[in-house]
């Protein structure tokens, strides 16, 4: 009995040496992608004299690659192993990371950034997938919250570093930093063994018509249910739309601060990862014992004043409200909604789930590095967070509309039940 108890004890650990590689990893992987994210807008439109546009495609391009990647994942892992696989796209992402420095212009720059995408997609899929293999099942949403807050202190601390070490000492410097980073996942991969025993299927395997998984779940093949869960659809939709706003700040808070003459811009990432960071587990016991509203609601309305006090934003002061702001909405929404996209799907669904939750923050990103492009060429980068501010307030209007319709066919349905009730019982004599 003793041994059974100390396996069991050591099955429900989450803090594994196998989870801490792997966090620690995405940390890395997210890493490089944000310190060269930020600089980008500047970089290609002082070295290619690039046009809103073009910068924009810079960012658009490489989420595009990364969001196709993802969809293909499922097929090239049937033909190879999944620890080679994210091998090879992290060679990928590393090559492509040096190769930026020496792209001489802006068609090379976006072919390079599309090779990115791929590295970046199959990273981005499978370090998440095998955390969640080796998250024991009690522990899942604690442990993709832990794994989650790897890549948003990545988000928040890249850019910093990013834009400090690109006008300290050039773009050049910046990409070798950005491949050491994700060339250091290697021995910390391989010498903790981080690697899970995923066995890829065999093509002549028939999981879906065995006998013991169709007596086990005690349904037919026609009560099975579906591999896509449609409820993951809106949660991810907001997601998309959170990341617009969060890829107006990536693709040109660098160029509003030239635009306001504020040399510290990239002090607005320090300060968003501090409140990130004190936001996350807070916003996650919230979640837990009240439910997504309590969360989504008073965060929607930080990321709205974040926005609009940014515009307005002439100093240093001003500049930092904006962060601390952004930082509390962005730091709780974002677990918020994949912890709800996890909570309402199985087990066997969390890969899909989280490679819904990523390609939605991709694609949000991608579409607002091109939308908000567009209205700053049209106008300027402080109506261009306007703007923003905008798009969080629908995304506040979606969310408040979703759930007025769906307390208004609860209550429908608990009266349709009531009137049912008092017909089928007898009056008293």
């Amino acid at each position: 009995m003793a041994l059974s108890s100390n396996q069991q004890s050591e099955s429900e650990r989450l803090w594994t040496r196998s989870f801490i590689s792997l966090t620690i990893s995405a940390f890395l992987l997210f890493l490089n992608l944000h310190m060269l994210l930020s600089t980008f807008s500047s970089y290609v439109k002082n070295e290619f004299a690039a046009s809103d546009l073009q910068v924009s495609l810079v960012t658009s391009v490489f989420a595009g690659a990364a969001i196709l990647t993802r969809f293909l994942a499922a097929g090239l892992l049937r033909k190879m192993s999944p620890n080679v696989l994210l091998l090879v796209g992290l060679v990928i992402a590393a090559t492509a990371t040096v190769l930026n420095s020496v792209a001489g212009s802006v068609e090379a720059l976006l072919l390079v950034r599309a090779v990115y995408g791929i590295g970046f997609g199959i990273g981005s899929t499978l370090l998440p997938t095998f955390a969640s293999r080796i998250i024991p099942i009690r522990r899942m949403g604690e442990g993709i919250g832990y794994f989650g807050l790897s890549s948003s202190l990545a988000m928040s601390i890249g850019p910093m570093i990013g834009l400090n070490v690109m006008r300290e000492y050039g773009f050049t410097p910046l990409t070798l930093i950005g491949m050491t980073a994700v060339l250091m996942m290697f021995p910390l991969l391989l010498l903790t063994r981080a690697f899970p025993p995923i066995r890829p299927a065999k093509p002549t395997e028939k999981p879906h018509h065995s006998s013991h998984q169709l007596q086990g779940e005690g349904r037919s093949k026609a009560k099975q249910r579906p591999a896509f869960n449609r409820g993951l659809v809106f949660p991810a939709l907001l997601n998309m739309i959170l990341a617009i706003t969060y890829s107006g700040l990536l693709s040109f808070i660098a160029l509003f601060g030239e635009f306001v003459h504020l040399e510290q811009v990239g002090l607005f990432f320090l300060f968003n990862a501090v409140t990130i960071v004190l936001i996350r587990p807070v916003s996650g016991r919230i979640f837990d014992t009240k439910g997504h509203a309590a969360v989504l609601i008073p965060a929607a309305l930080l990321v709205i004043a974040s926005m609009l006090v940014l515009s307005f934003t002439t100093t240093l002061p001003l500049l930092v409200l904006s962060a601390l702001l952004y930082g509390l909405g962005f730091g709780a929404i974002q677990p918020t909604l994949q912890a709800w996209m996890l909570r309402i799907s199985k087990p066997e669904q969390y890969g899909a789930a989280n490679s819904m939750f990523y390609n939605s923050m991709d694609f949000g990103v991608a579409v607002g590095a091109v939308l908000l492009g567009a209205i700053a060429s049209r106008t300027d980068y402080a109506v261009m967070y306007r703007y923003s501010a905008g798009f969080m307030g629908m995304f506040l209007l979606c969310y408040l509309g979703v759930q007025l319709v769906k307390q208004t066919r609860r209550s429908k349905h608990k009266a349709h039940i009531n009137d049912t009730s008092s017909i089928d019982t007898p009056s008293s004599s």
